[in-house]
């Protein structure tokens, strides 16, 4: 494994680390209220990352990056339908009180996971360095993450010490996928970036839709939305600065 490799696994292991941190945060009694707000804020971080950094690589291709854009969706949607009939439904579920399938919560954060480690390697690979507005939604986003999937595995059955090894596992798989975007742009030149960065900005939209910013209200009342601004707000800044 080359050094750029190493970078790139590197930085999607530390994007993917505020899961651990979140699953320590889980134990210290945080208000459902609190947990929402950080919630709304990965969220706009988010939602920020693919307005400024995913889809205006892509715009340039028109129908191509349409179409890609809404396969991105109808994939993700795909398959978390198939992981909330087995249990992974309210694997963003604050509360803790609906008690799910522990593999179908973790193949489902994995899910969340997947179209933002790759990108984080393919923006390595295309800009010569780390996309550090995409870097740090990434990381606010997994936060809130780390904890409702905590508190939920927790409710399911699992011992701390499991679930600790579970979002390590994670860890290090959201980190080889980093790994694999950066070999995708540097090993196959003739893979066109910007459509995949279209159709993993289209997967993300759709995990933002469905569940996070569902959750994100749910718990932290209307002052969410002043978050989630100021979340947006602050990617973009970034985004801007970098």
């Amino acid at each position: 494994m080359n050094n750029s490799v190493l970078t790139a696994t590197l930085w999607g292991g530390f994007a993917a680390a505020s899961l651990l941190i979140g699953f320590f945060l889980a134990e210290r009694d945080l208000t459902n209220r609190t947990i929402g707000m950080i919630m709304g804020f990965g969220a706009g971080a988010l939602l920020s990352a693919i307005a400024y950094e995913l889809l205006p690589e892509s715009i340039l291709y028109g129908w191509g990056m349409a179409i890609a854009f809404c396969i991105g969706a109808f994939t993700f949607f795909g398959a978390d339908w198939w992981i909330d009939h087995r249990g992974g439904a309210d694997r963003k579920d604050i509360n803790g009180t609906n008690v799910g399938s522990g593999s179908a919560i973790f193949i489902g954060t994995l899910l969340d996971n997947i179209p933002e480690s790759i990108i984080l390697g393919m923006s390595l690979a295309l800009g010569g360095a780390i996309n550090i507005a995409f870097l740090v939604a990434v990381f606010a986003s997994n936060l809130p993450e780390g904890v409702a999937g905590t508190v939920n595995l927790e409710a399911a059955g699992h011992s701390r010490r499991n679930i600790f090894w579970m979002w390590t596992t994670l860890v290090i798989v959201s980190a080889l996928f980093a790994g694999l975007g950066y070999m995708i742009i540097r090993l196959l030149p003739g893979v066109d970036g910007g459509i995949i960065q279209a159709f993993a900005a289209g997967a993300m939209l759709t995990m933002l839709a469905d569940a996070m910013m569902p959750e994100a209200f749910e718990h932290g009342g209307k002052l969410v939305g002043i978050v989630t601004v100021m979340g947006f707000l602050f990617a973009a800044i970034l985004a801007v600065v970098q």
